[in-house]
């Protein structure tokens, strides 16, 4: 049976603040493990690193998504090492390069793709700002010479980076989709036209929560048609700290960004319980 993972990021769980200390790891796991997340998102670069997260993981009875930032091949090599020693649910890849040839970036989306099924592990390339999918239009057009690349898809990125018209036309919508028709996790984030992460807890930012809301269920059900009849979908809830959060003038973030993420983990589990059936 189909099922879905939540995992809440450690990067968003950093505080940045001058008023709130930071929490250790342990502190961390035990808080997020403690609110019923599945799981986390982190830096699965480090062995070391990744050999204490995956001890507290194994405590806590957690999964994780390992992220990493790729600029060439062969870098994905000794994080899928890792992976196969400290188990990852998947590869969250940024691919750390910026190339304005469609030709260029081919060799290295394929290369990494047959590393991730040598290995055995599932590797997702993300969408996001500044890597190689930073752009909508050339994400697409990459689609086109690789339609089995399968994406990770945080919409916040392609939202603000093309800052879409309000409301989003259909033409907006159907682009959107075909990204969502390639995905096989996501990052949850709300964006506006201008802000990449915005107070979803706010009552006049409804429109865009809704907006994302309905995107997601829209890829939690092309997801349902794609995979295995017992695979597992994961979402990460990714509210980052400063200069992702918006701040106040004495620097504080504007929202809870731990309330909001709870917030978020419910209306995912909500969105996928209307997909059965």
């Amino acid at each position: 049976m189909q099922s879905m993972l939540i995992f809440q990021s450690l990067w968003a769980m950093e505080r940045r603040s001058a008023k709130y200390p930071e929490l250790t790891l342990e502190e961390n796991l035990e808080k997020i493990a403690a609110a019923g997340f599945d799981g986390i998102s982190a830096h699965w670069t480090d062995r070391e690193a990744v050999r204490r997260i995956g001890e507290l993981l194994k405590h806590h009875g957690l999964q994780a998504e390992g992220q990493c930032f790729p600029k060439t091949v062969d870098d994905l090599k000794p994080v899928l090492e890792i992976a196969a020693e400290y188990n990852v649910h998947h590869i969250c890849l940024q691919p750390d390069v910026r190339l304005r040839r469609l030709e260029d970036c081919l060799p290295l989306l394929e290369g990494w793709q047959r590393l991730g099924e040598e290995a055995g592990i599932d590797v997702f390339i993300e969408t996001h700002r500044d890597r190689m999918t930073t752009d909508l239009f050339f994400t697409l057009d990459l689609l086109d010479r690789l339609p089995d690349l399968r994406l990770l898809a945080d919409l916040s990125h392609f939202l603000v980076g093309r800052e879409f018209a309000w409301p989003v036309s259909d033409e907006n919508h159907a682009l959107i989709h075909r990204i969502l028709d390639s995905s096989w996790a996501f990052h949850g984030r709300v964006a506006s036209r201008e802000q990449v992460q915005i107070e979803i807890s706010f009552p006049h930012h409804r429109p865009w929560v809704d907006l994302f809301l309905g995107w997601w269920e829209y890829g939690f059900r092309s997801w349902r048609k794609r995979a295995g009849g017992d695979d597992v979908l994961a979402l990460t809830c990714e509210l980052g700290p400063k200069p992702y959060a918006i701040t106040g003038r004495d620097g504080e973030d504007s929202t809870d960004r731990w309330e909001e993420a709870l917030l978020l983990m419910q209306e995912a589990r909500a969105l996928w319980a209307r997909t059965i059936g």
